[in-house]
């Protein structure tokens, strides 16, 4: 692939390498950023072609291609022609570095490790060829395994990150269904009776200790909802004897159960 003469003589029909030698040697200002223009537009399809590599992974080709340009500007830029190595051979995996770099660094929606993202890869790629050359429309782990070496516990890791890659929406609506109410309505929520479950165990012990009386109160106080004056009617106690049993006993509870914790 030959880039346009970039040093403006006579020189149509000089290498890209020497092209690139050429480039060098001006001096910075608007010539120099002409000649660099022109060598990154003449390598441009040689990156959009690369980009295409990585199409139907989930991302707009527009973006992918864009992502292949910056990658050809930093192999432009940094390309060094004397070491004797061709442009190509050394842009084809800068180029490429950055797309990859792409897809670890920005797409995930939940961070894993780059080796569990490499894992997620292998799955995937393995997962597919197996279910179109063998028909099998449920590939195992142990399938997998064989076929790429890795070691189940691997696999599973890889199988796990599938999931990672992309996050549903709280607002989405279950596939399939109209009108369907979205997950966030659909998740559970915290049991606020879940903070009380500590605290009974621990009354526990000094509540069977009880009177049957005081016990009998508390219970009645706490678990019926009744008021102090009909309780006092129950019991023949009037409500402000069953108000001072109420907080007699509660005070009881409370330092049995600050002694029973020490």
């Amino acid at each position: 692939m030959q880039t346009p003469p970039l040093s403006g003589g006579d020189s149509g029909n000089e290498s890209p390498d020497q092209a690139f030698l050429d480039m060098r040697a001006l001096p910075p200002g608007p010539r120099r950023e002409a000649c660099r223009s022109k060598t990154i537009n003449a390598w441009l399809p040689m990156a959009h072609r690369l980009a295409t590599r990585f199409r139907n992974r989930g991302e707009p080709m527009d973006d992918l291609r864009q992502v292949a340009a910056m990658g050809l500007v930093k192999a432009v830029d940094r390309y060094d022609p004397t070491r004797g190595k061709a442009f190509e051979t050394y842009a084809i995996p800068t180029v490429t570095g950055e797309l990859k770099r792409h897809f670890r660094d920005h797409t995930w929606d939940v961070h894993v490790p780059r080796r569990v993202q490499e894992l997620r890869n292998q799955v995937r790629l393995s997962q597919h060829e197996l279910a179109k050359t063998s028909g099998q429309h449920t590939v195992t782990p142990a399938d997998i395994a064989a076929d790429t070496g890795l070691s189940e516990d691997d696999v599973n890791q890889g199988i796990q990150a599938l999931g990672s890659y992309s996050a549903y929406s709280l607002d989405a609506e279950p596939t399939g269904l109209d009108g369907g109410t979205s997950l966030a309505d659909r998740l559970g929520s915290c049991d606020s009776a879940l903070d009380t479950i500590l605290d009974r165990e621990t009354a526990k012990p000094g509540l069977q200790a009880l009177p049957e009386r005081e016990r009998t109160i508390l219970y009645l106080r706490y678990f019926h909802d009744m008021s102090q004056t009909r309780i006092g009617e129950r019991l023949g106690l009037s409500q402000m004897h069953v108000s001072r049993l109420i907080r007699q006993t509660c005070e009881h509870l409370r330092v049995d159960a600050l002694q029973g914790s020490e």
